[in-house]
């Protein structure tokens, strides 16, 4: 077993930390090479990043990384049948799922129809009344309105009997969930994760497929004359949707995913889209939005439609052009998310009590009546952060339970959910690795949590006969003096971070907490860090005040080994280094003296 660094066995967190494992002498030569930092050179290594590779991760582009669509099965059926919808005249109607992935695929669908001259209609189901996917009676309420094909976006892959028993409409699937051997009889099916399809493209979000799918349609297009009097969309323009999707559904930040994000978040950073714009103003994000606002300020609020209001209004925001009705939506879904905090820390703290008085093994279910099921994905998250497992919460409501999960690297909960509907055990799921949703009968939880338990035994990480503890791993050790201006801008090279490209975490040990204080109305705690040979740091630690972190934080004059990640500060023209801490763990005996 790896040794545990500076001898933290339990944190603050419960967790232990390891070194993150790199090849030394790759990263010397990587250092040497490309002129960079050691300690930047060392996390380029831990992520596997060959001398040759470098240059490419450093400074990703879609003209190296952008494949043809074609290579994905079904695109060219797919952009053909969108086309000859486009080019007749005849009624398009865009599907979406209700999280950010499928409101962003939403709005770059129908942007980029508007712009060919479709205005197609827009559905987004209700979680509550209609759940996950596509549904007869949406449909038929889409082929009422004009629609003569409907286009999924973010679902639809094991929507059998939905989409099969459609009637008068074609249908077009863009996603990315896990799929079966059995594949919906439509018009096309794109999706990367189809069994027969071959291996390159299943990290790309809903988001990343239907860019894909525009590329080909816009081709397509292109040879069928239609912009022989008229400009063509600007794809690039729609990046920024791209890149908020892909961060906010928690795919993995590499290769093609990389490009994608690191170019949509340059056009972010332009204010171009309407929606996007209003809801930054109303979110208060006054520097350059990168991918720690996309996922943790602007995805949030574009969920919480879906979660707590109307399902539509996150695709509705990003797609309109009208400043006053972006104003008014982005006010909205503010609000909403004020909500959806409050409905939020309820569920949260019900269900810690659960898992603390439980042994929950390898994967962690909790269940509880009333849950609102527009936080029970939100709440998985946390778990799983707290934990370092699989966890999935279900709310229930008639004996009819709503889930969510979120796993962890390494355990492919999509999967294990399909197995478990496939078992007979569910009445619907699906979802990918690092997530999954299903609907369960109340009296099937204790089989359910009983089934995923051995499906998920063995892919996890524990050592015989001891409980699971979660891991913090480190990308190397700082004193405060290092932690400069210069090094959190050029660690700000190796981003946009995210899953499969996490942001580097390094320990500061034994510095000393002063001028420690509760900020802000979510329980944070701002402080400055002192090291051994008085260097200073600002750091913030966010929701912990009443966790055992915040209030190890709060101890007057603490002397604490502390882990976190470098971030820039700007405000008002100027630029400082601050240490957002994730985890603290007390420094004992001899060392404290």
């Amino acid at each position: 077993m790896t040794a545990a660094l500076f001898g933290v066995e339990r944190s603050a967190k419960g967790a232990r930390w390891i070194g993150r494992a790199a090849d030394d002498r790759l990263a010397l030569a990587l250092s040497q090479r490309h002129a960079l930092p050691e300690l930047v050179a060392r996390v380029l290594a831990a992520r596997g990043i060959g001398l040759d590779d470098a240059p490419a991760f450093l400074n990703p582009t879609l003209r190296a990384l952008l494949p043809d669509p074609s290579v994905l099965r079904d695109m060219d059926r797919a952009a053909e049948r969108i086309a000859r919808a486009v080019t007749a005249g005849e009624g398009i109607a865009v599907f979406g799922d209700y999280d950010v992935d499928g409101a962003t695929s939403t709005a770059l669908m129908t942007r980029y129809l508007r712009a060919v001259g479709v205005e197609p209609q827009i559905h987004i189901p209700d979680r509550i009344a209609e759940g996950y996917g596509p549904n007869g009676q949406a449909l038929e309420k889409l082929r009422a309105g004009g629609a003569g094909l409907v286009v999924t976006v973010d679902c639809g892959t094991t929507a059998f009997d939905a989409l099969e028993g459609a009637v008068g409409v074609d249908i077009v699937v863009l996603d990315h969930h896990t799929a079966e051997p059995r594949l919906p009889k439509v018009a096309a099916v794109v999706n990367p994760n189809r069994l027969d399809q071959d291996p390159g493209l299943g990290q790309l979000a809903a988001c990343g497929v239907t860019f894909l799918a525009l590329v080909a349609l816009n081709r397509t297009l292109r040879k069928a004359g239609l912009f022989a009097n008229r400009p063509e969309p600007d794809l690039m323009a729609l990046l920024d949707l791209v890149a908020l999707g892909t961060i906010c559904d928690v795919v993995p930040l590499t290769g093609l995913n990389r490009a994608l994000v690191g170019q949509g978040l340059k056009v972010m950073a332009q204010r171009r889209n309407t929606g996007l714009a209003a809801l930054a103003d109303v979110a208060r994000v006054t520097e350059t939005v990168d991918a720690y606002h996309a996922g943790y300020i602007l995805g949030p609020r574009i969920n919480a439609g879906g979660r707590i209001g109307r399902a539509d209004l996150g695709a509705r925001l990003l797609a309109t052009e009208d400043k006053a009705e972006a104003a008014r939506i982005a006010a909205l879904l503010d609000e909403h998310n004020v909500d959806r905090k409050t409905v939020e820390a309820e569920v949260m703290a019900a269900a810690i009590a659960q898992v603390e008085a439980s042994d929950a093994g390898p994967v962690i279910l909790v269940a509880g009546e009333g849950w609102h099921p527009g936080v029970v994905g939100i709440v998985a998250g946390r778990l799983r952060e707290r934990y370092g497992r699989p966890s999935c919460v279900v709310g229930f409501e008639g004996g009819i339970g709503k889930a969510s999960g979120r796993s962890v690297p390494g355990v492919d909960l999509g999967a294990a959910v399909i197995a478990a509907r496939q078992a007979g055990l569910l009445l619907s799921g699906g979802g990918h690795r690092m997530a999954a949703g299903f609907t369960v009968r109340q009296e099937r939880v204790a089989e359910l949590r009983a089934y995923l338990t051995e499906h998920i035994d063995g892919q996890v990480a524990a050592q015989p006969g001891e409980p699971m503890v979660p891991l913090v791993e480190l990308d190397g050790t700082l004193v405060v003096e290092a932690a400069t201006v210069e090094l959190a801008e050029t660690l700000c090279r190796l981003g946009p971070y995210g899953a499969g490209n996490p942001e580097p975490r390094f320990a500061l040990p034994r510095v000393r907490v002063v001028a420690a204080s509760v900020v802000g109305g979510g329980g944070h705690v701002a402080c400055t860090l002192v090291g051994p040979d008085g260097g200073r740091l600002r750091a913030i630690a966010f929701r912990c005040a009443d966790q055992p972190v915040g209030q190890a934080l709060l101890r007057r004059d603490a002397l604490l080994h502390v882990a976190g990640t470098l971030r820039l500060d700007r405000w008002n023209g100027n630029v400082r280094v601050q240490l957002f801490i994730d985890d603290v763990a007390p420094v004992w005996g001899a060392e404290s003296a």
